[in-house]
């Protein structure tokens, strides 16, 4: 039971690193988690949807810059993966 709580808040930190990325990297995702946060939804539909809106938001900002940075993401990519390999030798 302590394995799994410990992977859940090493994975929420992954996602948590990668969305605070996003927001000091683009004004519109910067834009949507400001509106969230300064707004607070007070019923769950409300709150559902502005986790959706965000997500939308972060996954095109996210497909832009993969898509403005390809050859910087190949290699980075490829590298991960030596190091990988190289971790597991």
């Amino acid at each position: 039971m302590r394995r799994v709580f410990g992977d859940a808040v090493i994975s929420l930190g992954g996602v948590l690193v990668l969305l605070l990325t996003l927001v000091s990297i683009d004004p519109r995702v910067r834009e949507q988690v400001s509106t969230v946060l300064n707004h607070p939804g007070s019923t769950a539909t409300t709150v559902g949807s502005q986790v959706g809106i965000i997500s939308s938001v972060a996954l095109s900002a996210a497909q832009d810059h993969s898509i403005a940075n390809a050859p910087l993401l190949i290699f980075v990519v490829a590298a991960s993966v030596l190091l990988l390999f190289m971790l597991r030798t």
